[in-house]
């Protein structure tokens, strides 16, 4: 079977981002960016911004350079000046200057956090405030301080600057979630008996790894229907079987350049759902359902919670957050479970036109032995939330 026929189905537009050798946002939404860091760093009193480190999950590294980098790389940003990159590896340097043409890439031996502070004392640094903006240990905040700069943390202003899309950004998403949907069809269309949660995982990965699709994560669950002992999919694959009569559970994340989708899904294994769990998905779709209806913008986690008490009101829980921010920074704010089973303080925020948010109603026993997966990563519009996966919805049954 070739990987494309089941190809990425696309409009023009995303089809090409998706066959660039390598994609680049415009001059105008980097500028954006730019001008957009800048207000945060004058409401701190910040005349330069560090920049450090990464996880290729939407760090503020690649969003302001396009440099999708991993730990050990900074970047020194002034308003008016070209932007500093220090990588960590000599070998980086050809590959960061090509992704980031716009960006002044340097390495050396003293290493990248030696080059990023001498370029701060360059651009005359030395007293003034500094921004910070990623990885942060004590250890660079000592050399900080013995150069002359006075740190502050701007984590909490750029979080909030990405909570909300551009167009450009969504473009991004979208392909994200189209690679994510082909995953989650894959697994549908060709798990079968005998298999291990590891060629679950090769099945996921073989979907999206041929058209350019990155993993961000994914997590499989298998368990008996008739007597199940896994309520939630496991962050690392075990050696499990699969069986005729299970559930497998899974949630997918595959990344187009740091911007991806994320899906949840439940497959019933060559069988129908047992009643407990046609009985829990059933109210998984409700409550996604009733959440969806009521995402746009002014809406609050109170109408959240609202939305969700079906969940506690039939004798169930969740094993995971209900609601999250996501794509292109993250995870992000705001992260919700329910009234009964919160995933932390209520925020005190309200949800705006252009958010991206995962619903993601994981739906347990009390008892924590059978659980469900659905939900989805979806828009926030002012005419309130728009699916951004094409991939069907529902409890899936395997062939």
């Amino acid at each position: 079977m070739s990987a494309h026929e089941f190809a990425p189905i696309l409009p023009p537009k995303l089809q090409a981002l998706l066959n660039a050798e390598v994609p680049h946002f415009s001059k105008a939404e980097l500028d954006r960016r730019r001008a957009a860091l800048t207000q945060i760093m004058e409401q701190a009193g910040a005349r330069h911004v560090l920049v450090s480190g990464g996880d290729r999950k939407g760090s503020a590294t690649q969003w302001l350079t396009e440099w999708p980098t991993t730990s050990g790389h900074f970047v020194v940003f002034t308003p008016g000046e070209q932007d500093a990159l220090f990588v960590k590896n000599p070998n980086n340097a050809a590959l960061a200057r090509l992704i980031s043409p716009q960006t002044n890439v340097g390495w050396g031996a003293v290493g990248s956090q030696e080059m990023a502070i001498a370029e701060l004392l360059r651009r005359g640094a030395k007293g003034q405030k500094i921004g910070i903006l990623g990885s942060y240990g004590h250890s660079l905040h000592e050399k900080l301080s013995a150069a002359g700069f006075m740190p502050v943390d701007l984590g909490r202003a750029y979080t909030k600057l990405r909570l909300t899309k551009s167009a450009e950004e969504l473009d991004w998403l979208r392909v994200g979630c189209e690679l994510t949907d082909l995953a989650v069809m894959a697994l549908e269309r060709e798990v079968r008996p005998g298999m291990s949660e590891h060629e679950l995982a090769n099945i996921i990965e073989r979907a999206y790894v041929p058209f350019g699709g990155a993993t961000q994560i994914h997590y499989t669950g298998v368990t008996s229907m008739a007597n199940p002992d896994c309520c939630v999919p496991s962050q690392l694959a075990r050696n499990r079987k699969v069986a005729r009569g299970d559930i497998v559970f899974t949630e997918i994340a595959a990344s187009f350049w740091s911007y991806p989708g994320q899906i949840q899904r439940s497959i019933a294994v060559q069988t129908e759902p047992t009643s407990v769990y046609a009985d829990l998905h059933a109210v998984a779709d409700e409550a996604y359902a009733a959440i969806f209806k009521i995402l746009k913008p002014g809406a609050r986690p109170d109408d959240v919670y609202d939305a969700a008490a079906c969940i506690a009101q039939r004798g169930f829980t969740i094993c995971d957050d209900l609601v999250h921010g996501y794509g292109g920074g993250g995870y992000l704010p705001p992260i919700l479970g329910t009234r009964e089973r919160p995933s932390g303080p209520k925020p005190d925020m309200t949800f705006e036109e252009n958010m991206t948010v995962v619903i993601q109603p994981s739906v347990m026993t009390l008892d924590e032995k059978a659980g469900v997966q659905t939900g989805e990563l979806v828009l926030i519009t002012k005419n309130g939330a728009e699916r951004l996966h094409r991939a069907h919805m529902g409890f899936r049954r395997s062939i």
